[in-house]
């Protein structure tokens, strides 16, 4: 597909600042599908279409973006001020609640947790809000005494009304700790749009100002309405009650002590709702004209975009719909708990002015696996605000990145081919890897594909993306060497492999005298060391990554175990123990990515494959014989590292699995078809051949 070789690498700044100004059109932060779905739109054009150079096609663009944003000021429709938080009775809360609220929520408690009347030391292990409102990533453009100002209400469900406090570090609850839950799966595989049920108790509250006279408000379940005299209305069940005048400033309590117990929908009156739609068509006008004005179109590779896209989008939402603009309460105890909350953290920290504290990120050393997920937490928070959509464009963009490694080395037939695989079909779940697994953790909030993501894309850049090697300038081997760095700042176990490949292309460009690019390369990695230089400022001490490298659940298989295992072969000391341990690290290295003792006779040959094209396959491309000895590092290293938990090691088959599908192409099946002529020609005649030909060759027309 042409655009994925040519067309990106040749975009330089335009096609990112077409996307600049899509950002600045639908203003900040980006927590609504709708807004987010645009934006993709626009970068899907852009990045697949050709961008205008013409500075007068850029005036007017800049003329678009200003008068979209003026008029989006001048017609803001208005903001309620909207709080939540969980409830744990406690001084804190009954201070800052109204006290009718606060006796309400704690009978409600009370009834549901009597166990904490009677061992409130397990519930107070719990953690305690320490103000009535928490802390809400969508207030910081759009400031509140409250958690945030929204300009509309309406949830079914508390995962889709957003509430980040779900996630913070003080709910960190388990069952071994605590009575309290936090969280219960729906296992069901078809219920993706249903994934999760929120079980700890929390509160909502919305003050209407005066402009929703006129409105309508319907809840399900118990709210509870201020009056005038500061006494509330107790209101349960299904019911809708007209907003009146009389009701500016007045706050309205949703109760959610109970699990599924609370919705609500706000009808606006008909001013604030023509506001509302003049917004929208105003982004929306504006977004369209930024394309038009700047973009030419190439219907092509725009529609393969959105293809694959539309195919990522599936898979997820089949897996946890939640990951696509809602907020999931992450597992107690999970990485995905511990990143997010130390990155809602700092986040704080940081607009609180304590920059030493942001940088800290929570750990004077770091330990808890690679450090580089909580500050991308907290600067996804400040872009998305109480969503997870910039993890989740990293997933989306994984497949095109996956894809161009594929063209990379492999015509475009079998790399179409390969990829609708990856993305669609689960297969590579028993060897090489799925697109459902990367997403799946991520969507848990891991940061293994993360890490995994940025290590691609760093690859093409360092490679090239054409067969006669990498761009020779600075910029490419700095880009390509800074997302390395990135990815391993994200997950150090990816360190050996970012090493040989930085490595190899570093003496190419030494060998070839191409000085930008060596520059680049040196350069783009240097904030690695950021990491160690964190550990020794605020640490003292010299750690390179992190300190749990050699934890014994992560380093399950010492060097010392593997010579153990030689003596007692020598000495046929079978008893010995080590030799058991180092077999099972071994089987366990093999079973890859599906865990399975099934699939080691087709890992090994994987290996045996990749070591074959390392060492002797002089007649392969030698970036493709680089990228082999990268996938050979990330091997030794699961020789010793946890080889069981099979999302440590998705890069390693990944890598694995591209060199093998490049062998099959170019030595495997033409040694078939010339020992087995005949079985080739019968194969080649299956009606399931054919129609797998035809329909690539469909898709090859309808996308070139």
């Amino acid at each position: 597909m042409t655009v994925m070789r040519n067309a990106w690498p040749s975009a330089g700044w335009r096609a990112p600042a077409v996307l600049v100004l899509a950002f600045l059109v639908v203003g900040l932060p980006v927590n609504s599908i709708s807004a987010y779905a645009l934006l993709v739109a626009v970068a899907v054009f852009a990045f697949t279409g050709e961008v205008e150079a013409r500075g007068r096609a850029w005036l007017i663009a800049l003329v678009v973006v200003v008068v979209a944003v003026a008029a989006q000021w001048l017609l803001a429709p208005p903001r309620i001020d909207e709080g939540h938080n969980v409830f744990l009775p406690g001084p804190a809360l009954q201070r800052a609640l109204p006290a009718p609220v606060y006796d309400r929520l704690a009978e409600e408690f009370a009834a549901r947790y009597p166990q904490c009347t009677v061992d409130q030391n397990r519930c107070r292990k719990a953690g305690r809000p320490d103000r009535a409102y928490a802390f809400s990533a969508d207030g910081i453009f759009h400031m509140s005494d409250a958690s945030r100002a929204v300009t509309g209400v309406d949830f079914g469900s508390p995962v889709w009304l957003r509430l980040g406090f779900v996630n913070d570090n003080s709910y960190n609850w388990s069952d071994d700790i605590t009575i309290l839950r936090r969280v219960e799966r729906n296992t069901r595989f078809w219920m993706g749009l249903d994934r999760w049920r929120l079980l700890m108790p929390w509160y909502e509250m919305i003050r209407l100002p005066a402009s929703f006279a006129g409105g309508e408000l319907c809840w399900r379940g118990e709210v509870m309405w201020e009056r005038s005299d500061g006494s509330y209305d107790m209101l349960s069940g299904d019911q809708c009650r007209a907003i009146t005048p009389a009701d500016d400033g007045r706050r309205i309590f949703g109760i959610a002590v109970k699990p599924d117990t609370l919705a609500m929908h706000l009808s606006p009156p008909w001013r604030v709702r023509l506001l509302q739609v003049a917004q929208a068509a105003i982004v929306l006008a504006a977004a369209l004209g930024l394309v038009v004005t700047l973009v030419r179109v190439r219907r092509g590779p725009a529609l393969f975009a959105f293809m694959l896209l539309g195919l990522a989008v599936l898979v997820l939402a089949i897996d946890d719909a939640s990951f696509i603009g809602g907020v999931r309460p992450f597992d107690g105890g999970d990485d995905g708990l511990y990143y997010d909350g130390v990155g809602r953290m700092i986040l704080q920290k940081l607009l609180a002015g304590d920059v030493r504290g942001f940088l800290e990120g929570g750990e004077a050393v770091f330990y808890y696996g690679g450090p580089g997920l909580r500050y991308f937490r907290a600067l996804e928070h400040v872009v998305f605000g109480e969503t997870y959509l910039g993890y989740l464009s990293l997933v989306l963009l994984f497949p095109f990145l996956v894809y161009g490694l594929l063209r990379r080395f492999l015509p475009r037939d079998w790399s179409l081919a390969l990829i609708i695989v990856f993305v669609a079909v689960p297969l590579g779940m028993i060897a090489g890897g799925s697109f459902v697994q990367y997403s799946k953790w991520a969507a848990r909030g891991y940061a293994d594909p993360a890490a995994y993501i940025l290590f691609t894309a760093g690859i093409l850049p360092v490679v090239g993306t054409q067969a006669d090697g990498p761009d020779n300038r600075f910029l490419p081997g700095f880009f390509g060497a800074l997302l390395l760095a990135l990815g391993i700042f994200m997950k150090p176990v990816i360190a050996p492999a970012a090493a040989v490949l930085l490595g190899g292309a570093g003496l190419y460009a030494l060998w070839h005298r191409h000085w930008p690019r060596l520059a680049g390369l040196c350069i783009g990695f240097l904030p690695v060391f950021s990491m160690a230089l964190h550990n020794w400022v605020f640490g003292r001490v010299f750690v390179l990554f992190s300190t749990n490298a050699d934890h014994p659940q992560v380093l399950v298989t010492p060097p010392d175990v593997y010579l153990g295992a030689i003596r007692d072969l020598v000495t046929l000391d079978f008893a010995g123990g080590s030799l058991g341990h180092a077999g099972r690290q071994i089987a366990a290295w093999l079973g890859g990515v599906a865990e399975s003792w099934a699939t080691i006779p087709l890992n090994a040959a994987a290996v045996v494959i990749l070591l074959y094209v390392v060492a002797r396959g002089r007649s392969f491309d030698p970036w493709l014989r680089l990228l082999g000895a990268a996938a050979l590092a990330q091997h030794v290293v699961a020789l010793f590292f946890n080889a069981s938990i099979a999302r440590y090691h998705f890069l390693t088959w990944m890598l694995t699995t591209v060199v093998v599908a490049v062998f099959f192409h170019q030595i495997a099946i033409g040694w078939f078809t010339r020992r087995w002529p005949h079985a080739a020609a019968r194969i080649t005649a299956s009606p399931v051949a054919m129609r797998l030909a035809s329909g690539l060759a469909r898709l090859q027309k309808v996308t070139s």
